[in-house]
């Protein structure tokens, strides 16, 4: 079920859509192209991750697990990207953004579904490759962090990212992104337009952020020419500028952009970790 319960009495009383979200969070991306997409207005929260607002003691109120998106519609909470949108193209009560042709549909969650199991590995790999190479949690904000947020699994992910991951983590990590983009490529090589079939849908909308993120880490694209082209067609849309691109922490990028170059040019770049 995409809506969960909440006893919070400032949610329930919201009125319209209402969005907490990260401009850099893959997640929130999606959700964001999804409500570009279907033309939804919606009453912006943006939390701040990197100075730990995700722990602060207002959010975790708000999201049971402190992670972004969350979404409130007329009081109704929903969490989970991959729920949220669905739930956004369901909301008029007939489904937009989803192919009517029952083979294509079933292809739709399918592929939704695997965005959602990469995740985990795009989430090491942005760290390991965008993170590391930016500035990070001073200890005071890196304690702070572990003090207050009560997602353990989440804590631990930051404590094994301050000591460093293991080199085969970062390359299953990769390598498991590498059979992600290799099964894509497959499907598009039919010359379908989308990944579902000849229209955009909900399945597009999944993977567009995480295809993005892994060419911000210099990922080698070229492998793969269909992927590439379906990208130019996606990118090319109003809601690829409106909810991705303009929420982007542009200083950022450009001061890590540099550091990713030269970390290739050393010989340890992301390509250097796929093993397959």
């Amino acid at each position: 079920m995409p809506e969960i319960p909440t006893n919070n009495p400032d949610l329930t009383k919201l009125k319209g859509i209402h969005l907490w979200h990260a401009g850099l969070s893959t997640c929130s991306q999606r959700v964001r192209i999804a409500l570009s997409e279907l033309d939804l207005t919606f009453t912006s929260h943006t939390v701040n991750l990197h100075a730990g607002e995700n722990a602060s003691e207002w959010y975790q109120a708000i999201h049971p697990d402190g992670v972004v998106p969350a979404l409130v519609d007329n009081g109704h909470l929903i969490i989970e990207s991959i729920d949220i949108i669905n739930y956004l193209g369901q909301k008029q009560g007939h489904a937009l953004l989803t192919p009517d042709d029952t083979v294509q549909k079933s292809n739709m969650f399918a592929l939704m579904k695997r965005a959602d199991d990469a995740q985990k590995h795009l989430k090491l790999l942005t760290y390991e490759f965008l993170f590391k190479a930016a500035p990070t949690m001073n200890s005071d904000q890196a304690n702070s962090f572990q003090n207050k947020h009560k997602n353990e699994a989440l804590r631990r992910f930051h404590r094994e990212f301050r000591a460093g991951f293991e080199r085969n983590r970062i390359e299953n990590a990769a390598t498991a992104s590498a059979a992600d983009f290799k099964a894509l490529e497959r499907l598009l090589s039919d010359e379908r337009a989308f990944l579902a079939g000849p229209d955009f849908s909900l399945a597009d909308i999944s993977w567009t952020p995480i295809f993005h993120r892994f060419d911000l880490l210099a990922w080698p694209f070229e492998r793969y020419p269909y992927l590439r082209r379906w990208f130019r067609r996606v990118s090319s849309r109003p809601s690829y500028a409106e909810a991705l691109q303009a929420w982007e922490p542009r200083e950022l990028l450009d001061f890590v952009a540099p550091l990713l170059v030269a970390r290739s040019a050393a010989g340890d770049g992301i390509e250097t970790y796929i093993t397959v």
